[in-house]
């Protein structure tokens, strides 16, 4: 029996940020996926960093699979040419669905929706409910405040030093494909 390709779902903001590397970053990554053969899941919209991993993975001719709620189809300009494209009720069935059709998760730069989508894809790590690796891709220290969030967490007791593990941090695209690459899927 042959393994399907790996599904990666990608967190990442609606807008480009301040800084012209996010908006790299965001291109190279949709390039990788769809280079190696991987399927993007992300949030369907066509704005910001989003669109722009998904503009990438398409222009290799990639798999890409989005996912948005009616209420932001508007707001996120929903990609309506992706391979696969569904539109849910709420924004919770949003992430569940977007999170069940990946294998691994990779957070780029982005705002409250991206750490929203971080932090419930972490705490059902932290409750055994899937064991997905999850990447923040660092771009240009980014996360570093939250990580010193985490840290925090962390040495004042209100997780142990496991929650540490559960993400790992990479600095750059290339290095994300070779974590990718070292997966072993069932």
């Amino acid at each position: 029996m042959t393994a399907s390709p790996l599904s990666v779902c990608v967190y990442c903001g609606s807008r480009d940020g301040d800084d012209p590397a996010f908006a790299q970053a965001a291109d190279v990554c949709g390039t990788m996926l769809a280079r190696n053969g991987w399927r993007l899941v992300y949030g369907a919209g066509d704005v910001g960093l989003m669109g722009r991993v998904a503009r990438a993975a398409q222009a290799e001719g990639g798999d890409t699979f989005g996912v948005i709620p009616k209420h932001l189809m508007d707001w996120e300009v929903g990609k309506t040419d992706l391979t696969s494209f569904i539109i849910t009720e709420t924004m919770h069935e949003r992430k569940k669905v977007m999170l069940m059709n990946a294998q691994a998760v990779v957070v780029l730069p982005g705002g409250a929706g991206s750490l929203d989508e971080f932090f419930e894809a972490l705490t059902w790590r932290q409750l055994g409910l899937h064991d997905k690796p999850i990447y923040l891709l660092n771009i240009n220290g980014y996360w570093d405040p939250l990580l010193a969030l985490m840290d925090q967490i962390i040495a004042r007791g209100f997780a142990d030093g496991t929650l540490a593990g559960f993400a790992e941090v990479i600095d750059t695209v290339p290095a994300l494909e070779a974590a990718l690459k070292s997966l072993r899927l069932a």
